[in-house]
């Protein structure tokens, strides 16, 4: 699938040439943003268009080489899985998401330009909350995935992503990347100024627009990735009235685990489903494709994460499938929904829905933030709440104590034991959702792919090919690429 070169940031540069007469006859009318409407209309596209989970599952330990059998053999999945840098441009490639976040910031700055200038700006307090929200967003997982993790003690040098606030109108315009500390600052900034103006009442499906259950899982994760545990606590159990978690988690065990594969494949990314927050559908054959890769979900790490016993001394629940080959496995969450180019044509575009917030997510977030505040029983109550969700007849005979933390995992620090408890029980959550990478991020996990020819690559801690390269194209913007 072709897909645009986009100038450097965004796709919203403005050349003014041509003739006088046709330039002001506007082609679309939403081009002039003058009422609420137009800009609530624009704000649509202020989410990332692509998907990450291509390049982050690869990358991460949920990946294996499966062999040479008939798998797909593709740069997009290869490139990744041997941290070497992605130079395509095309769908689930780092530039290609770059692009996205750019030019879904790009529309942001262009509806909060069009609020600033409108005669009655209280009318559009809900399209400024979403814009501000949704531009913190795109520059919180620019600067995840393109710079060093947040550290207190060196985010101050460490190079961030440029903050970008003002409709681009120049091609080829010079940007900073400043520091991650910056980028951060603005982050929060942008995140606090816009949370108390999102209305839901303002959305037709507030599942695709940040909700305010979605805006305060997004604050849960920000601050999560800085530390800041009280404002965990604080943003994530405002996700759900009085906290309530677990009669909003996925029902695998009563609901899930009973679907044809049909069904399953259906219900996952639906926007009627109480566990997700918020959606995107973007260009992306990851449903296609997420199966059949050649380095993805292997039979050896389906046993070691879903068949063997966990911690709980039980098994998943989560149904396992595989398509062709018996190496080709898949949780069914994906479906792809094809955009034909025209009534009777026979080429298109596939799209895939991602959910970017879940109360899955918030839930874990939740659960960290109490252990590091040293809230142990309460975290060991909401990780029984998620597994009693996905075990079957979860009785007192699984449920999580001191002693089975300890003896499970070999340590005597009952911390210890409840943080790899719960990144155990994320990997599992959110496999084949790219989600993965984030924790091997905070955690500086080492990452060791070998291939089945025997070659051998291990992502250690600190290593730079934790950072994902900037597109080739910000050079001409003044923009450094991340060190290699």
């Amino acid at each position: 699938m072709k897909k645009t070169t986009f100038y450097i940031l965004a796709a919203t540069a403005i050349i003014s040439s041509g003739c006088k007469k046709y330039l002001e006859q506007s082609p679309d009318q939403r081009t002039q943003l003058n009422t609420v409407e137009k800009v609530a209309e624009l704000l649509a596209t202020a989410y990332p268009q692509a998907d990450y989970a291509t390049f982050t599952e690869a990358a991460s330990d949920n990946a294996a080489d499966k062999g040479t059998g008939g798998f797909i053999s593709d740069p997009t999945n290869t490139n990744p899985f041997f941290f070497r840098d992605v130079l395509e441009r095309t769908q689930g490639t780092p530039t290609n998401y770059w692009n996205a976040c750019y030019q879904s910031i790009a529309a942001c700055n262009q509806a909060l330009e069009a609020i600033a200038k409108a005669d009655n700006p209280a009318d559009y307090n809900a399209q400024k909350g979403e814009a501000l929200v949704a531009r913190a967003y795109n520059h919180f997982m620019l600067v995840t995935l393109y710079s060093k993790v947040y550290d207190a003690a060196t985010a101050s040098q460490d190079p961030g992503i440029p903050y970008v606030t003002v409709p681009e109108k120049v091609v080829n315009g010079k940007y900073d990347r400043k520091t991650v500390a910056y980028v951060y600052e603005q982050i929060e900034k942008d995140l606090l100024a816009g949370m108390p103006l999102i209305d839901n009442n303002a959305y037709k499906v507030p599942k695709y627009h940040f909700n305010k259950a979605a805006t305060n899982a997004f604050a849960a994760r920000f601050y999560l990735f800085k530390k800041d545990y009280q404002k965990v606590l604080t943003y994530a159990n405002n996700v759900f009235p009085g906290g309530n978690f677990k009669n909003n988690l996925r029902p695998w065990v009563t609901v899930y685990s009973q679907l044809t594969g049909t069904e399953a494949e259906a219900i996952y990314t639906k926007a009627s489903e109480t566990a997700n927050l918020l959606l995107v559908e973007a260009p992306s054959d990851w449903a296609r494709n997420v199966a059949s890769f050649r380095y993805g979900l292997r039979t050896d790490l389906v046993y070691s994460l879903f068949i063997y016993p966990n911690v709980t001394t039980a098994t998943w629940v989560q149904p396992l499938y595989y398509r062709g080959s018996t190496e080709n496995w898949v949780v069914l969450k994906f479906r792809e929904h094809f955009v034909r180019s025209s009534a009777n044509a026979d080429i298109g575009v596939p799209y895939t829905i991602f959910p970017l917030f879940t109360a899955e997510e918030a839930l874990f977030n939740r659960v960290e933030a109490n252990i590091y505040l040293g809230n142990l029983t309460a975290a060991k109550n909401d990780l029984n709440d998620y597994a009693s969700m996905r075990i079957e007849d979860y009785t007192s005979n699984y449920r999580l104590s001191d002693a089975r933390l300890r003896n499970f995992y070999g340590t005597p620090d009952l911390k210890t034991a409840l943080i790899y408890t719960l990144l155990d029980f994320k990997q599992a959550e959110f496999i084949q959702e790219g989600m993965r990478w984030f924790d091997i991020l905070r955690y500086d996990i080492p990452v060791t792919h070998t291939s089945v020819g025997g070659e051998t690559e291990t992502l250690t801690p600190g290593d730079k090919r934790r950072l994902f390269q900037l597109p080739q194209e910000v050079v001409l913007a003044g923009i450094q690429q991340n060190p290699r």
